[in-house]
């Protein structure tokens, strides 16, 4: 058996600078240091900053007056920075610079008198803290071909759409173009706003697919974009299956099989890819793995000021 490991893989800047964020508050203020929500959708990162010191709650008010706070790579609302300054506390803020950007976006349209449509997946975090920019019922958030077909008359010329960086391409591509059918003249990122992860990810999924018969993603269940790279693989006809880590893993999916692609979520780490190939090694000796390669990864973003020399 043949193991296709898809490149790029793993670990975005966002996600790895959000890691980073949480590391070196701990470093620099001691523990405990709290953070709202999972910093990202992986239970095992969370899990190894939780034995480092960090304390995740659901909301601030968990959070004990004048403590540091740290908001999750997903964006929060308006309202929890305002709650968090009321409360006194020191927080350090984590969203990725690319779901900054979207915020951004929709500050920018809303200035300029635009209505604002997102595409994107309702409860998600990011939607949550994007449709949290602006006051509520200021942004409809659309997410479905269907939904955008059936919008209500609204003029063009003041209509402006932003994206959920997580989405699938595909998805993204088939909504933005009802969403232009509709309304002609609606203002947007031709592409939407997926982040460069996202697509290479995809990218590399959808191209090692016409090797593999067995298509493996490893990434936690509430993970968006681990959850579209598994859809993927299904929607271009291979057997795919999401799964934590080699503990999921059964020897009946590979009764048979020949090729088999490993890709992992945006924000699984590494080294659970290399237990998963360990572990079909071990099952069946001779395997042999290789990294797909379709291009090379060098985004880097900045830690915020307040931990840069930490």
């Amino acid at each position: 058996m043949k193991l296709y490991l898809a490149s790029p893989r793993g670990f975005c800047a966002g996600v790895q600078r959000a890691i980073s964020i949480v590391e070196k508050a701990i470093e620099k203020f001691g523990s405990p240091v709290y953070v709202r929500h999972e910093i990202v959708h992986n239970k095992f990162v969370v899990e190894r900053l939780r034995d480092k010191g960090a304390v995740f709650v659901k909301e601030l008010d968990e959070v004990p007056s004048g403590a540091v706070a740290i908001f999750s790579a997903h964006g929060v609302p308006v309202a929890v920075h305002n709650d968090a300054e009321q409360r006194h506390l020191m927080t350090v803020d984590a969203t990725c610079p690319l779901v900054k950007k979207v915020h951004s976006s929709v500050q920018r349209h809303h200035k300029s008198k635009r209505r604002i449509l997102l595409i994107g997946h309702k409860g998600h975090p990011e939607v949550i803290g994007t449709m949290g920019q602006l006051d509520p019922g200021e942004i409809i958030l659309v997410e479905t071909p269907e939904e955008a077909a059936a919008l209500p008359d609204i003029d063009a010329d003041e209509l402006a759409y932003t994206t959920q960086t997580t989405l699938s391409i595909g998805e993204t591509r088939g909504i933005i173009d009802a969403l232009k059918k509709r309304f002609p003249h609606i203002k947007g990122p031709e592409k939407g706003d997926l982040c460069y992860a996202t697509t290479n990810r995809q990218s590399a999924v959808e191209q090692m697919a016409k090797l593999v018969d067995v298509l493996l993603v490893i990434g936690s269940k509430n993970s968006s974009n681990s959850n579209r790279l598994r859809e993927l693989g299904e929607q271009l006809g291979k057997t795919s299956y999401l799964i934590d880590g080699p503990q999921d893993l059964k020897r009946e999916w590979f009764e048979g099989v020949s090729n088999v692609g490993i890709s992992s979520g945006a924000s699984a780490p590494e080294d659970l890819v290399q237990d998963v190939v360990r572990w079909i090694q071990a099952e069946f000796p001779g395997t042999e793995a290789e990294d797909y390669v379709i291009l090379e990864e060098n985004v880097r973003f900045s830690l915020p000021e307040v931990l840069a020399r930490v």
